[in-house]
């Protein structure tokens, strides 16, 4: 159920009032506009939560690329958590994940067609892609994990909230897990329930509308994740995977919150053995070496490793893993799906956007020629087509 994921520590409560007053000082100093927020005129999309731990941002921010790529030219704009690197740094073709952090470089090998860029200042971010000469045509700025940079006023802010750990039930750190008071979701234009089961039914969708009390302002959406097919990280993996309620698994993972991936494999597998570590871990020589005895101990004939997409970038980095650990290493890809058949209604929110602010010249035409083909067809009497179809 909702909520289920959330553990309260009441004996830190009264440090997490402390906390909860410096935020609202900083946060009523961006409403007097004693502290400057910036607007852009490259639109600028926002995703992230006011929550420590995963909510889905990655698989997200992928969903808007995947939506956005073939109309638009985007960028995605990060901070690059634990790299080496300092200031702005622009991807390309040779950029390790000590350059730009493990979720971008994960972000570029995935779309190499699009500008990935690293920097905790994100307006010096932002200017530097609108502005540089590489980058100055970039229709659309896909800010990941921003919700909490207010330095930036974003043209549409997405916020993310898990299913299992719904913000309304939580409290602020150290007590709870939230970053902001739950007040702050008023900044969001979009609001996602992330890691919705399938099984919600109608009267679920509406006790969650009416628990969030959203503004009228505001649209309310629901995702879930989906697994696709598991590839292998390594050259020369066997591609002899056990089928389902055979393999038995040594589940690696290195990100914020775990418990759902296990939850989620666990009913389709013989077994399932976590290996767990924190978020953005890099793995160490003894880690590796705990991951080929773990390996080792398991059934010879049904035993395979799965870590995610994120981990792998890590893991290719790492040195000592066994040949047939690498053998039988596996990576399971994630991506979002809309529930209650919104997906086309937040598409097109999405879309309408970014071409009603976009500099570009080609996505003005594009929304002109768009225009003019819905005037036509209604003067035809034949209906309008969605942007999908189009």
């Amino acid at each position: 159920m909702e909520g289920d994921y959330i553990k309260i520590n009441r004996w830190l409560r009264p440090l997490s009032c402390i906390y909860g007053f410096c935020i609202g000082i900083r946060n009523q100093l961006f409403e007097l506009n004693i502290l400057k927020s910036r607007s852009f005129t490259t639109p600028v999309i926002a995703v992230g939560n006011i929550t420590v731990g995963g909510t889905g941002k990655t698989p997200h921010v992928e969903y808007l690329v995947r939506l956005l790529r073939r109309e638009a030219k985007v960028a995605v704009l990060s901070r690059g958590y634990k790299r080496k690197t300092h200031g702005f740094v622009l991807a390309d073709g040779d950029s390790t994940m000590r350059d730009i952090g493990d979720e971008p470089f994960q972000m570029k090998q995935k779309f190499p067609d699009i500008e990935v860029a690293v920097d905790a200042n994100r307006c010096r971010g932002i200017d530097h892609i609108i502005n540089d000469e590489a980058t100055k045509d970039t229709d659309v700025i896909i800010l990941d994990d921003a919700y909490q940079h207010r330095y930036v006023k974003p043209g549409l802010n997405i916020l993310l909230v898990d299913y299992h750990r719904l913000i309304i039930y939580d409290e602020l750190l150290p007590s709870g897990r939230l970053r902001e008071p739950v007040d702050s979701k008023k900044r969001a234009d979009i609001v996602i329930i992330t890691k919705c089961p399938d099984s919600l039914n109608p009267i679920d969708y509406r006790v969650l509308t009416k628990a969030m009390k959203l503004y009228a302002y505001q649209s309310l959406y629901f995702t879930s994740l989906h697994y696709g097919q598991p590839y292998p990280l390594f050259d020369g993996a066997t591609t002899d995977i056990p089928a389902k309620q055979q393999a038995d698994v040594l589940l690696l993972t290195g990100i914020a919150s775990p418990k759902q991936l296990i939850d989620d494999i666990q009913p389709f597998v013989k077994s399932l053995t976590p290996m767990t570590f924190p978020d953005h871990h890099a793995f160490t020589r003894r880690d590796i070496e705990k991951l080929n005895a773990a390996f080792d101990a398991m059934p010879a004939d049904s035993r395979i490793v799965i870590t995610t997409e994120k981990d792998a970038a890590r893991l290719l980095q790492a040195e000592g893993i066994d040949e047939n650990v690498k053998k039988r290493l596996f990576v399971l890809p994630v991506e979002v799906k809309f529930m209650l058949d919104d997906e086309e209604m937040f598409n097109d929110k999405i879309i309408s956007y970014v071409r009603k602010n976009s500099r570009n010249s080609i996505l003005v035409k594009r929304k002109d020629d768009h225009k003019t083909k819905n005037s036509n067809n209604l003067r035809n009497g034949t209906r309008t087509i969605s942007f999908r179809n189009h």
